[in-house]
């Protein structure tokens, strides 16, 4: 049985903390993050996505249109093992509960990105963890490729204008390049090559039309751009069965980190962890995975929706947000192979 040769844990993390007011360092995370995705757990919130391409104080708001905000205090420094929040209320209101969600990328320097007929301004990249973030001027012309550097097909990406408002187009590989998902809406998926082309990432680029959500003339945006890892991370479409005793995911690992989003019905996606709450349901629906609406400013919702356990996802709902009778985009990350590198299996929660 194959196994990663690395711990998942070093590059992806989610981390809990509570609000202060005032300067916060957060520790525990365990590598300096490249991409923090931040949601409060108790309050109606926007949703921050910061990075350290567009400089890590910088955010774009997940579940809004709104351009670059780096005006603020959000995360005023990092270090080995986490960063510090500052003052601003969506990261560090006093006494409001948070989680973030945290990536490690890392490379920034000495990797030569200039196959594409647009070239990247600055980048963060693991090939190891399959990760590329990448920050690039948008011409307004169609049929353009930029290279992403991660040597492996991408199989999820997320882009975002940043200089000025605009939404979120999403490519999923199963879904495929005719048709793009909108990530701050629960809009079903957009059929279009001003997208990307009707044409799929290969190792070396990804390709992207005229949209001005993702490449406006002069424009400056940001691409997330993720490659799938064995025993690492998994992104891929399901099919729900429109019952509670619902469908199941197989990812190859013990999943850290769940998105989700139904494809050809307006319902939202919904984010779970293995964290916020630590343990599979026992038929209440207080004690489940709990789960955030990640277009919306809902706070926590406690329903049961799914289990994690050792090789994937169970659904525990027929409902039409995560299992009904229709097609489901997902990205997963891990909390353990199977078999982990020192040929421990892993087992469930």
């Amino acid at each position: 049985m194959a196994y990663i040769s690395f711990q998942p844990k070093d590059y992806f993390n989610t981390k809990l903390y509570t609000g202060t007011g005032s300067s916060n360092v957060l520790t525990g995370i365990g590598f300096q993050s490249d991409l923090i995705w931040t949601t409060t757990r108790n309050a109606s919130e926007i949703r921050p996505i910061n990075d350290s391409v567009n400089g890590i104080n910088g955010y774009v708001r997940s579940n809004d249109v709104d351009m670059l905000d780096a005006s603020g205090s959000c995360i005023t420094a990092q270090s080995s093992d986490g960063y510090t929040v500052g003052t601003e209320d969506r990261f560090n209101e006093n006494l409001n509960t948070f989680v973030s969600w945290n990536w490690k990328a890392g490379t920034s320097t000495g990797i030569d990105l200039t196959a594409g007929t647009i070239t990247p301004s600055a980048y963060s990249i693991s090939t190891t963890a399959g990760i590329s973030i990448l920050k690039y001027a948008g011409t307004g012309t169609a049929s353009q490729t930029i290279a992403h550097g991660l040597g492996s097909v991408p199989k999820f990406m997320l882009f975002k204008r940043t200089d000025a408002s605009g939404s979120w187009p999403v490519y999923n590989a199963s879904l495929g390049p005719t048709k793009a998902m909108i990530l701050n809406t629960t809009a079903i998926s957009d059929t279009g090559t001003s997208y990307f082309q009707d044409t799929d990432p290969t190792s070396t680029l990804i390709s992207i039309g005229s949209a001005g959500e993702l490449n406006a003339s002069s424009s400056t945006n940001i691409c997330y751009c993720f490659a799938e890892k064995q025993g690492y991370s998994k992104f891929g479409m399901y099919t729900g069965n429109g019952n509670a005793d619902g469908s199941f995911i197989y990812t190859g690992f013990r999943p850290a980190y769940f998105l989700i989003k139904a494809d050809k019905v307006g319902e939202p996606w919904l984010s779970f962890n293995n964290k916020t709450q630590g343990f599979n349901a026992d038929g209440s629906a207080s004690t489940g995975n709990h789960s955030f609406n990640i277009e919306s400013t809902l706070i926590e919702s406690n329903s049961s929706y799914i289990d994690f356990v050792s090789n994937g996802i169970k659904l525990r709902n027929g409902g039409g947000h995560i299992g009904g009778a229709w097609d489901y985009i997902y990205a997963a990350f891990a909390e353990s192979p199977i078999v982990s590198s020192n040929n421990i299996p892993v087992v469930a929660r």
